[in-house]
């Protein structure tokens, strides 16, 4: 069993002690997230942390969507319970890199396509916007990644 779902289990065991019931859906929520990406498929498997990390992370954006929903929709009492649940999954995913972090991982990308000795061009951003990615394990968003990869390789 990978770390975040031992950590999970173990948290929502002191959520039930503790009688704390948003904590006790949340968490049961996540882990249920997991199970299904675990027997998604033919076989079931266990899953990687890595993996683990990435059903948590659709799992929030599945939460700031929705909580982006209801207050359109002018339910804002079930956009903050979004929005909570969402901030709680947090928790449990490693730190977003900053704008700095970012931009200096685009642009050792970029640089490396120099060092190829090609000069770089959009026919070169699924490379890069895939070693970025592979680069940031989910601490940026992919569309983030890509609109950075392709300003570089424009300007």
């Amino acid at each position: 069993m990978a770390a975040t779902k031992t950590r999970l289990k173990a948290e929502l065991a002191r959520a039930l002690r503790a009688k704390d019931e948003f904590t006790k859906s949340t968490i049961r929520m996540m882990l249920a997230a997991i199970t299904v990406e675990e027997v998604a498929g033919k076989v079931a498997r266990e899953l990687s942390d890595t993996e683990e990390l990435a059903v948590i992370t659709k799992e929030r954006r599945k939460r700031l969507d929705s909580a982006a929903t209801y207050a359109e929709a002018g339910r804002p009492e079930l956009a903050e319970k979004e929005n909570a649940e969402a901030e709680f999954m947090a928790g449990y995913l490693p730190a977003p890199l900053t704008d700095e972090e970012l931009n200096a991982l685009v642009e050792a990308e970029v640089a490396n396509v120099r060092a190829d000795g090609e000069t770089p061009s959009m026919k070169h951003m699924g490379t890069v916007v895939k070693a970025v990615n592979a680069a940031a394990a989910g601490r940026a968003p992919g569309a983030e990644v890509a609109a950075r990869v392709k300003a570089m390789l424009l300007g």
